[in-house]
């Protein structure tokens, strides 16, 4: 946009920038720094979990230590800072574990109650069997992203249909890439999009939701492609794992 728009997005002036951030060295020295160690944050946190030196979880716990040495490094590491980590740290895993307590205890009940043996009847008395079962889900899940986050549709949703989906003949990774981007589409489609709302709320006043409405519809559209093509073409999402 910068190269074909340069209005949009004017080069500041090297001099007033360098005043302004108060530094005296090059600019191309600032950018590496300001660059090169969040990357290397990023290659150790994905590079571990690519090479099969480290789970999700795991990179996790790489990554929050690595934060923590970049900023010791830039000097922004105090006990106010690591007190307020800590505190929003626990808050989220308490949530995330309540939310997995409570979605325990919904899914014993459910099927104490044979609620799963009657999806799956259901499932199975669909016109077009396995497809019409799973294109349902999928809009369902799509339509419960506009209401619910992605951690309440893991943990209460997909365990319910998940299985009778594989059962059915369906392949994991296939269907687990396929509700991740279905997902990723509902949390960007207006008006009730997850991701909207967060840009809602970090973009200035001047912006108006309906540019924010107007400015995701470039990138729904390649969600939904990437879910065609992932339809007709599985391979995209099975091929790579079958190497290993």
């Amino acid at each position: 946009m910068a190269f074909f728009r340069p209005s949009m997005a004017p080069a500041a002036d090297r001099e007033e920038l360098m005043a302004e951030l108060g530094h005296t060295s090059g600019l191309g020295i600032l950018l590496l720094k300001g660059l090169v160690p969040p990357v290397v944050l990023i290659v150790a946190v994905l590079g571990s979990i690519l090479s099969g030196f480290a789970t999700p979880t795991e990179a996790s716990a790489v990554g929050a230590f690595g934060a923590l040495v970049l900023a010791l490094a830039y000097r922004q590491l105090d006990w106010a800072t690591l007190k307020d980590v800590l505190r929003s740290t626990t808050h989220v895993t308490t949530m995330v574990f309540l939310i997995l307590i409570g979605a325990a205890l919904f899914s014993l009940v459910f099927r104490a109650y044979g609620g799963e043996h009657m999806v799956t009847e259901l499932f199975e008395s669909m016109p077009g069997g396995v497809i019409g079962a799973t294109i349902i889900v999928m809009l369902v899940i799509f339509l419960l992203g506009f209401i619910l986050d992605f951690i309440e549709i893991t943990f209460v949703v997909v365990p319910i249909v998940g299985p009778i989906l594989l059962a059915m003949g369906l392949d994991p990774i296939w269907l687990g890439i396929m509700i991740a981007i279905n997902l990723q589409t509902s949390f960007l489609t207006p008006p009730f999009g997850f991701a909207l709302f967060y840009l809602r709320g970090v973009a200035p006043p001047s912006v108006p939701t309906s540019a924010i409405y107007r400015g995701v519809v470039p990138f729904i559209l390649m969600q939904l492609g990437m879910l065609l093509l992932l339809t007709f073409f599985p391979q995209l999402a099975t091929w790579l794992p079958t190497q290993f």
